[in-house]
């Protein structure tokens, strides 16, 4: 009986396969058997016509293109949209080396008439909360956190921003007491330190590649020092202050 019933239903798998269809068809199944009887030939399974949608779908979402902001947009009549989102960042980049190295400059250029560096970090912090009320009334609020944060959220960043402004500071003392240069060589310390409290305190290991390549920083930082003219303590320790402050910022800004 069972031979029967299959040579039937290979006949009628014949004579649908010479008729061409759209419909969804579903596997068959055999009665009394439960086995599913030999696909139809030319017709795909139910199953596989029902996830083309979605996976057709997925693939268009992400082939879609990147919505760009405002400024990229912009930047997109000059160099194209493909290329806008890289020629923004690269210029923010340049911007904001320029802006530093010049800061930097001015700063020094300042310490040798008026050496105090706390009251200039003041006038640096009054300043800075000036732009940004000035940026918040003006309602580019999309700049920041885009509202207003709430009490947790300021305590979150209450921490590192502390660890901030000490190490501006500290940063700005040693400017006042040696040269720009070796302020900045010894800064170059800064990643070391934050590999160090990041396994203190978080309890994250830096592979040990990373590591490695630290020691000739370390390394080029000591010759540095005893190599400057302009060395002190002062300068030196203020520089190390700095360091310390920032990775805690760092630190603590992840934890």
């Amino acid at each position: 009986m069972a031979a029967v019933l299959r040579v039937g239903l290979g006949l009628a798998s014949t004579q649908l396969a010479a008729r061409p269809t759209q419909r969804l068809v579903k596997p068959v199944l055999v009665p009394g058997l439960g086995l599913p009887a030999r696909p139809i030939i030319g017709i795909p399974r139910y199953d596989q016509l029902q996830q083309t949608p979605v996976v057709a779908k997925a693939a268009a979402g992400a082939d879609a293109p990147k919505e760009l902001d405002p400024l990229e947009k912009a930047v997109s009549k000059v160099v194209g949209a493909k290329t806008a989102p890289a020629v923004v960042t690269l210029g923010f980049i340049f911007l904001w080396y320029s802006l530093n190295v010049y800061f930097n400059l001015l700063n020094k250029s300042i310490f040798k008439y008026f050496p105090f560096p706390y009251t200039v970090s003041t006038i640096h912090v009054v300043v800075g909360t000036a732009y940004c009320a000035l940026v918040y009334v003006l309602g580019l609020k999309s700049w920041s956190f885009g509202r207003r944060i709430n009490k947790d959220e300021f305590g979150k960043i209450f921490g590192p921003a502390f660890m901030h402004a000490i190490g501006h500071i500290a940063a700005n003392i040693s400017f006042a007491a040696v040269a720009i240069s070796l302020t900045h060589t010894v800064k170059t310390l800064e990643p070391a330190f934050n590999v160090i409290l990041s396994r203190l305190i978080l309890g994250e290991a830096t592979p040990l590649p990373v590591v490695l390549t630290l020691v000739p920083i370390m390394f080029g930082v000591g010759l540095a020092s005893a190599g400057e003219l302009s060395f002190n303590w002062t300068g030196f320790i203020s520089a190390m202050l700095s360091n310390l402050t920032f990775g805690f910022r760092a630190v603590w800004g992840k934890a």
